[in-house]
């Protein structure tokens, strides 16, 4: 249950004080409206956060927790002790806003670069038999396909929903849509030229430098 500071509790450590993604999604959410946590996670759930960002249902709950007791959310309306955070309204507060634009001010949100498990497999794959490649090649493809319909088809229902194309959620969407088009089409290349694989002409002389 959320709960109010108390007299003679401890200051909250940096580390418990470092607000994570789940910490900034929530405090966005509820500067838009006042939300409990069960709306919180069904907001969320339908804007497809998982898309976006790694936030669960537990993460949602122990952020309210945490936000509260930060005095970075506060309850809206009269609050009622007896109810879980999953059915106590709050809303960000000033200071919840401060903290939140001054987290989006971070340089690690623009400097770091994505590890996709299928770019890691791709430098691993030469150890894999040829039919298995190309198999992995097609899944990739497949797996491409869907998730670019998929994303087709959520742009037009959010570009009906904001009324108009200059929205963040259309510009996230878009790069979405334009990565997974590149993609696609690099693989179209990769296959095309996987008969013509082979080992690297110079390699990097490791073994005689470590000597």
């Amino acid at each position: 249950m959320v709960t109010n500071k108390k007299p003679g509790t401890k200051k909250p450590t940096a580390k418990q004080s470092e607000l994570t993604v789940p910490d900034l999604v929530l405090l966005s959410l509820l500067a838009e409206e006042a939300m409990h946590g069960y709306q919180a996670n069904a907001e969320l759930e339908r804007r497809q956060v998982q898309d976006w960002a790694g936030v669960s249902r537990p993460q949602v709950y122990y952020s309210l927790e945490k936000l509260a007791r930060l005095g970075l959310i506060k309850e809206a309306g009269d609050p009622e002790p007896a109810l879980g955070p999953e059915r106590r309204i709050f809303s960000t507060t000033a200071k919840g806003r401060a903290a939140l634009a001054a987290a989006l001010e971070r340089e690690n949100w623009t400097t770091q670069r994505e590890r996709p498990p299928f770019l890691t497999w791709m430098a691993l794959s030469w150890q894999a038999a040829p039919h298995v490649v190309r198999k992995q090649l097609q899944r990739r493809k497949e797996f491409l396909q869907g998730e670019l319909d998929r994303e087709e088809a959520t742009l037009r229902a959010v570009e009906k929903e904001v009324g108009h194309r200059f929205h963040e959620a259309v510009w996230m969407i878009k790069l979405v849509i334009e990565q997974f088009r590149v993609e696609l089409n690099w693989l179209r290349h990769v296959a095309a030229e996987l008969d013509r694989r082979a080992p690297a002409v110079n390699p990097a002389p490791m073994e005689k430098d470590m000597r």
